[in-house]
């Protein structure tokens, strides 16, 4: 997600104007999920000073800081004291609708230690490929299986498992420890029942800037359940702009006359100049397009100052910066 995280953990990144972690809670809270804990290591306090207890967003929330990475895995044999029971564990990165109640009865139904969601994607090689048997047993992990490996299937490892309290048991303490490379392989070898579930309705990754800003207009575009619904602010959109009404814009938003905005997030306290287009972008808050400027499938990040005239596309631009008048970044026309 750099440059984008640099200044802003992925948990409170904004998607259409909440934070990345607000739609997994609201998943959590569907399925009446609602002790949450979280496993923090990059800039835990902004995490936790915006999450609070949870109870705003109807959870309970714990929160849990490593010293030092430990894997995916060892984050939570790290916070093994608070799990006393069945406990679903999601990466940091993945934005979903699915039907957790659905995954939570299936698992308890195969009596399985562990349960894997996964997700049927067009470019598998780029994630994990899980193979299963005919009746969804686990059998094989191909991790980032290489070009020339023939794949059994497109269904990947969506980053969301139900685990058994005795799945911990093999995760030694204190040691960096991945689900993907070693608890899972290890279940396995050992022979313990790992059941896979096919997830239905919408999942992403959002681990890079191409794909969060695809989330954002996924969300515009009513994919995911809890989408957040398009808001406009008539004191502060010039009459002469021409703004649709499918983008989510701040009501703190300031855009000028012969200014357009075509299916975007506008964060709060941006200004848009006269004449400029901003098309299939997020502009996080605070950031100005200059006048005439041209903005399409772009993240701007915090703070950021576009100038005259300027193009920018399919680029991806870190907080604080500054392009100057003129600059064309991404495909030049």
């Amino acid at each position: 997600m750099r440059p984008l995280t640099l200044h802003t953990p992925k948990p409170i990144v904004p998607i259409a104007g909440r934070p990345f972690l607000a739609y997994t809670l609201d998943m959590l809270r569907r399925a009446h999920v609602l002790d949450v804990t979280l496993a923090l290591s990059y800039q835990p306090q902004k995490i936790e000073d915006a999450f609070g207890d949870g109870s705003r967003f109807g959870v309970r929330l714990r929160y849990i800081v490593e010293s030092l990475p430990l894997g995916t895995a060892g984050a939570v044999r790290n916070a093994r004291e608070h799990i006393d029971t069945r406990s679903v564990v999601l990466n940091g990165d993945v934005l979903t609708d699915i039907d957790l109640a659905a995954v939570l009865a299936a698992h308890r139904e195969s009596g399985a230690v562990a349960t894997i969601v996964l997700a049927p994607v067009d470019n598998p090689r780029a994630y994990g490929v899980v193979e299963t048997d005919e009746t969804g047993r686990v059998t094989r992990f191909l991790e980032k299986p290489a070009a020339d490996c023939e794949l059994p299937t497109n269904d990947v490892n969506a980053g969301i498992y139900i685990l058994e309290p005795e799945a911990l048991s093999y995760m030694p303490a204190g040691e960096t420890v991945t689900f993907e490379y070693d608890l899972f392989p290890a279940l396995l070898d050992q022979g313990v029942h790992v059941q896979s579930y096919t997830a239905g309705g919408y999942w992403s990754d959002i681990g890079t800037p191409q794909r969060y800003l695809q989330a954002n207009l996924d969300v515009l575009a009513g994919k995911l359940g809890p989408s957040t619904p398009a808001r406009q602010s008539g004191g502060h959109i010039d009459a002469k702009a021409e703004v649709d009404t499918i983008s989510w814009i701040d009501p703190t938003v300031t855009v000028k006359a012969g200014a357009q905005i075509v299916n975007s997030v506008i964060e709060e306290n941006c200004t848009v100049e006269e004449k400029a287009v901003i098309e299939n972008s997020v502009l996080r808050r605070a950031s100005r397009v200059g006048q005439s400027a041209v903005i399409r499938s772009t993240v701007l990040g915090q703070s950021t100052h576009v100038g005259r005239f300027a193009v920018l596309q399919g680029v991806a631009v870190g907080d604080k910066s500054s392009v100057t008048d003129y600059s064309q970044l991404g495909e030049m026309r």
